[in-house]
């Protein structure tokens, strides 16, 4: 059977609606930035593309290395102008769009990726995507079920169980409010759409 981290990885992948601590180790993204509203942007559209056309490259031409489901989407984001309002005013979002790749994806693997998207969809611009080792650490996570915009209610509640449990967002340049998108919202009722929020904490 194909290795599916959201199984064998259930402590990250399918946390509980209340808010608990995890500690997330070293692992392999493919990366893209950006900057605007992911729900209109043309810039964010085609960073989900390129992300998902380099992983299926990557996971079509490694079969006889390892079978696996690919990752989930997920999502860093910050605010242009340094506030906290997360979602007042979308076309702020500053983002880094990513998925986890196996830790046998080699910068050597990525490039023929690349290579190969590049050539089967010329008009996507492969240079914006980067292969990188993340290392999140120490962070407070839930499962936030419902529409993205009903995100501030789960949020709340993470806040206010760093606070109640003697830890600090430790949100920073390192740092960021961190998303996983479980499901496809063209697929899915706003209603059952699964996203898992993460802060990152530290100890007071």
């Amino acid at each position: 059977m194909p290795i599916d981290y959201k199984k064998t990885q259930k402590e990250l992948y399918q946390p509980k609606t209340t808010p608990a601590v995890i500690d997330v180790p070293e692992m392999v993204f493919i990366m893209v930035d950006g900057i605007g509203n992911p729900n209109t942007s043309e810039e964010y559209k085609s960073a989900v593309e390129i992300l998902y056309g380099l992983s299926y490259a990557i996971k079509m031409s490694n079969k006889s290395v390892m079978e696996y489901v690919v990752p989930p989407l997920e999502g860093l984001w910050w605010l242009n102008d340094g506030s906290d309002d997360w979602y007042k005013d979308k076309s702020k979002y500053c983002w880094t769009a990513m998925i986890r790749q196996p830790d046998f994806v080699t910068a050597d693997i990525f490039e023929i990726a690349k290579a190969k998207l590049a050539k089967k969809k010329p008009q996507l611009d492969t240079s914006k995507a980067r292969l990188e080792k993340f290392t999140e650490g120490l962070c407070v996570q839930a499962m936030h079920i419902g529409s993205y915009d009903d995100e501030p209610r789960t949020n709340a509640a993470i806040m206010q169980f760093i606070a109640d449990n003697g830890y600090v967002s430790d949100i920073s340049d390192k740092r960021r409010h961190h998303e996983f998108y479980l499901n496809y919202p063209r697929k899915t009722a706003p209603e059952k759409l699964k996203t898992i929020i993460r802060v990152p904490v530290r100890g007071q």
